[in-house]
């Protein structure tokens, strides 16, 4: 999971490559974006647009039960254990 800094950096590599000049091959375009992306995390992505889909901030906080991340931060249920959240605790 990449955390805000991470993210940002990426999304200017990757707006960069969908802007970068016709005629110049999809793999040189996003290949700053995937040896970032192999730079912090290890792991040799392929696809560009799966990257994008790995930003922290997607994701709700720990399962007060079970620990496992919510799937939004306003979810109201954990979709692992089933725990009810506070609706206090749900950012509106």
């Amino acid at each position: 999971m990449l955390d805000q800094d991470e993210f940002e950096k990426v999304w200017k590599l990757y707006s960069w490559a969908a802007q970068a000049r016709p005629g110049t091959p999809l793999r040189d375009r996003f290949l700053p974006l995937l040896n970032y992306y192999k730079e912090i995390t290890g792991f040799e992505e392929t696809v560009p647009n799966a990257i994008m889909h790995h930003r922290i901030a997607q994701y709700g906080p720990p399962c007060e039960s079970c620990g496992k991340p919510y799937r939004t931060p306003k979810a109201s249920f954990c979709a692992a254990c089933g725990h009810k959240r506070n609706p206090d605790d749900i950012p509106t």
